[in-house]
């Protein structure tokens, strides 16, 4: 199976120096075979999707069947034996291939038996992803978020030296030329820099904590998006907020969390959050150096689970989301935070799209919408707005007369539906939803 992709040159330093050209290959191991509920095929068209988010040309891609894994190389000998052949053949043309990708983890040795055989660089899934992550941390804290996992990655591994690649591109050096110098770095400077970005990140940490008190005090409740890479997160994003986020059709494009206050029909306001995207397989320490990108997730009053609905895999995409938000405490099927956006209607066939709009219409926790065409996006607001008067209260509260900015934020959120005012204090009988009365008390205690 083979995929061609152009190579936007100038794009990245890849591009510059010539190594933008890869063979894509997708183990598939007989053990493991039937428990993913992903086609091989499917899962190397993801690993494609991959390498295209960082600008290489994908020259071939291939599933490769691997009956018993090799402790050398992973793959099977005849496998080795028919990538290099495939490799002799782009050189004998004058189209070197720089760089193998094996959709899979490696072992420091497999790593480098691969590379003696096939005469190139070689990386795995965890260097593949990590590479994308440099490429597209753009906050401090991302940027010290990648450095930690590649550094954590790279204890026991050989790295190559910093280039100008390196420093042009932000990323980590794993796609490099492979004529460059080797060198193993000493592992107590690893550990060294390992707790010295720990401590910068308990730092960012501590901060954005101070950050999130001072969002307390603008009380609107948070909206933040979650799904599966390339769901349409940040399409939608721009949408709702008239943003100019980067987004494009590509995998792991968002990393940041982006936040932007949007208006309701109602004129009432909600800070809509932009999260990195989910992916299957996704290695434990990587999981781990993105936890912070996903502590917004766990304090949001509501969850938009953005569902890609014309992906063949989207049941399967569906069940890796509900099981980060799991590891995250949150029960997608209980919690009554969770809504389910099913978007990209716009590909689907009639028949399909049909199905869709029918469920969407007997649920009240799934929306069907295109963020590409703007079709549904009212509904999608109008649900919001439902969900955030949902569990209104009747509260009474003593308001200081002098204290008009809370007096006018509670007219704006919440119904007052009933007030006497003596020398001193407003006494108002307020109908407000429990969300929006905790971030009121966060800012009157402040």
């Amino acid at each position: 199976m083979g995929h061609h992709t152009n190579l936007q040159a100038g794009r990245s330093g890849l591009a510059r120096t010539g190594s933008g050209r890869a063979l894509v290959l997708h183990p598939v191991l007989r053990s493991r075979e039937q428990d993913s509920p992903r086609s091989p095929e499917a899962s190397l068209e993801e690993a494609v999707g991959l390498a295209r988010a960082i600008d290489l040309e994908v020259v071939h891609a291939a599933v490769v069947k691997v009956s018993r894994p090799q402790p050398a190389t992973l793959l099977g000998g005849g496998a080795v034996e028919q990538a290099g052949r495939l490799m002799e053949e782009a050189r004998g043309r004058d189209e070197d291939i720089d760089l193998v990708i094996v959709d899979h983890a490696l072992s420091p040795v497999q790593q480098r038996n691969l590379e003696k055989a096939f005469g190139a660089k070689v990386i795995d899934r965890t260097g593949l992803i990590l590479e994308i992550f440099g490429a597209r941390a753009r906050t401090h804290e991302g940027q010290l978020q990648v450095e930690l996992a590649a550094l954590s990655y790279q204890k026991s591994r050989l790295v190559r030296s910093w280039t100008h690649l390196e420093r042009q591109r932000g990323g980590f050096g794993f796609i490099g030329g492979p004529g460059e110098s080797q060198l193993e770095i000493d592992r107590r400077l690893i550990a060294g820099r390992i707790d010295k970005l720990k401590r910068e990140l308990d730092e960012v940490r501590r901060t954005r904590g101070l950050h999130r008190k001072a969002r307390a005090k603008v009380p609107y409740p948070v909206v933040v998006l979650v799904g599966y890479t390339n769901a349409g997160k940040s399409t939608l994003f721009n949408r709702m907020a008239g943003a100019d986020v980067f987004a494009k059709d590509l995998l792991f494009a968002t990393l940041d969390p982006t936040m932007r206050a949007i208006g309701l029909p109602t004129g009432r306001k909600v800070i809509l959050s932009d999260t990195v995207g989910f992916i299957s397989d996704l290695p434990t320490h990587l999981v781990a150096a993105f936890r912070a990108t996903l502590e917004e997730v766990q304090s949001a009053d509501i969850i938009l689970h953005v569902r890609d609905i014309a992906h063949p895999d989207s049941e399967a995409q569906k069940a890796d989301v509900d099981g980060v938000l799991r590891d995250l405490g949150i029960d997608p099927q209980q919690d009554p935070r969770v809504v389910e956006v099913a978007n990209k209607i716009d590909l689907l066939d009639a028949q399909g799209r049909e199905a869709v709009l029918a469920r969407a219409e007997r649920s009240g926790s799934l929306c069907a919408v295109s963020a590409t065409t703007g079709e549904g996006l009212d509904t999608l607001a109008a649900l919001l707005d439902r969900r955030m008067t949902a569990g209104r209260k009747l509260v009474e509260m003593d308001i200081e007369l002098s204290d008009g900015a809370t007096l006018a934020w509670l007219y704006a959120n919440g119904e007052v539906q009933g007030r006497r005012d003596d020398d001193r204090l407003a006494h108002l009988q307020v109908a407000i939803e429990p969300a929006l009365l905790a971030r009121l008390e966060q800012r009157l205690a402040a």
